[in-house]
């Protein structure tokens, strides 16, 4: 059974979100994709789902932030994370 934690307003939501430790993936649901665009903006997340759920998808990269890891999989950002880049200077 899911939990359902009623809040007052929009920061309320925004603030109840961001004291979790975790922060892996978050879905907002709205008929406002713009008031989605801008909430997802504040929410501490390593992606930010607006009307769908939390999933993976190759094309984008995929990580969290907080207690939930760090670095990005997948996508061109991912593939960095198993490269090792060597500066050499000359004087």
């Amino acid at each position: 059974m899911a939990a359902i934690i009623s809040v007052q307003n929009e920061q309320d939501a925004i603030n109840l979100a961001n004291q979790s430790k975790f922060g892996l993936g978050a879905s907002i649901w709205t008929g406002d994709s713009e008031k989605g665009r801008a909430l997802a903006r504040q929410i501490e997340s390593g992606s930010v789902f607006i009307n769908g759920m939390v999933k993976s998808d190759p094309r984008l990269p995929f990580g969290g932030v907080k207690l939930s890891g760090y670095g990005r999989e997948l996508a061109s950002f991912g593939i960095r994370e198993f490269v090792n880049i060597k500066s050499v200077w000359v004087k």
